[in-house]
C-alpha cells in the first residue's frame, strides 16, 4: 500500500507539474537561443555603425547577462515558484553577495568609468600596474592587455580606474629624445652639422615643431649633445632606432669619435 500510494502521488505530481516543467525547459532552451541571436545582431549593428570596440564588448556582455537573468526568473515563475518572493530573496542575496564581492563591484564600476571617460581605448599602448602592452579588449570587470612579447595580462578595471597610467598612443604626435656624445677635441660645430643633416634627411621627422640640437652636457669623458625631434606616434620607435644607427655610422665618417669610459692604470716599481 505504501508503494502504491507513493506511486500515485508521483503520477499526480507528474500530471500536475510535468507540463509546466516541460514548458519551462522549452522556454529556457528557446530563450537561450533567442538571446544568442539578439547578442549576435547587437554586435552586427554596432559593427556596422563603427562603434568603439570597448563599447561593443562592454554593452554586449552586459546585455547578455541582463537577458539571461530575466529569462531564468521567467522560467522559475513558470515552474510555480513565486517570482515576487524570489525577487525579494534575490535582492537580499544580492546584498549579501555584494558585500562579499566588493572587489567585483569595484571592477564593474571601474569598467563603467573607463567606458565613459575613455582614458584609453582598444589598440592603445598602455603602461599600468607594472605592465606595458597593447589594449586588446575592455570587458565589464577586466581589461585585457597583450605585452610586446605576446603575453596576455588581465588587469581588473577597479585598479585601472583608481591608479595612474601612461597612454603612449593617445596623442597623434610624440617627441623623440637622444643624447649623443663625441670625444673632447672633436669639433662641436661639425657634430651639430652632422646631426641636423641626419634629421633633415628623415622625412618622418616633422619640421614643426622644429628639431632641437644643442650641446647639453660636458661629461668626464664625452661632450654630450641633446637632440629632440617630433614625429607621428606610429613612427616613434622606427625613428628612434634608425637615428641611433645613422649616428653610429655618420660620426666616424665625418671624423667624430664616439667616446667610451676609459681608465689609465699606472704601475710603479718600488725598490
Amino acid at each position: 500500500m505504501d508503494a502504491k500510494v507513493i506511486l500515485e502521488k508521483l503520477i499526480d505530481l507528474a500530471i500536475g507539474y510535468g507540463p509546466r516543467l516541460l514548458g519551462a525547459i522549452a522556454v529556457l532552451l528557446v530563450g537561450l537561443w533567442i538571446i544568442k541571436i539578439v547578442t549576435r545582431s547587437l554586435r552586427r549593428v554596432m559593427n556596422k555603425r563603427d562603434t568603439n570596440k570597448e563599447l561593443r564588448t562592454f554593452f554586449i556582455s552586459l546585455a547578455n547577462i541582463v537577458l539571461k537573468t530575466l529569462l531564468f526568473i521567467s522560467v522559475l515563475g513558470m515552474v510555480g515558484i513565486e517570482v515576487t518572493s524570489f525577487i525579494a530573496i534575490l535582492g537580499a542575496a544580492s546584498l549579501a553577495i555584494g558585500l562579499s564581492l566588493q572587489g567585483s563591484l569595484q571592477n564593474f564600476a571601474g569598467g563603467v568609468i573607463i567606458i565613459l571617460l575613455k582614458p584609453f581605448k582598444v589598440g592603445d599602448v598602455l603602461e599600468a600596474q607594472g605592465y606595458l602592452g597593447i589594449v586588446k579588449e575592455i570587458q565589464i570587470f577586466n581589461t585585457i592587455v597583450t605585452t610586446f612579447d605576446n603575453k596576455t595580462i588581465i588587469i581588473p578595471n577597479g585598479q585601472l580606474a583608481n591608479s595612474s597610467m601612461i597612454n603612449y598612443t593617445n596623442e597623434p604626435l610624440r617627441r623623440v629624445d637622444w643624447t649623443f656624445g663625441i670625444a673632447y677635441g672633436n669639433s662641436s660645430d661639425k657634430a651639430k652639422e652632422v646631426l641636423m643633416q641626419l634629421i633633415n634627411d628623415d622625412i618622418r621627422i616633422l619640421k614643426d615643431p622644429a628639431p632641437f640640437v644643442a650641446l647639453g652636457n660636458l661629461n668626464s669623458s664625452s661632450v654630450d649633445f641633446t637632440v629632440r625631434v617630433w614625429t607621428k606616434t606610429e613612427d616613434y620607435w622606427a625613428v628612434f632606432f634608425d637615428m641611433n644607427e645613422k649616428v653610429y655610422k655618420a660620426f666616424p665618417q665625418n671624423g667624430l669619435s664616439i667616446p667610451f669610459p676609459q681608465m689609465d692604470v699606472h704601475l710603479h716599481n718600488s725598490k
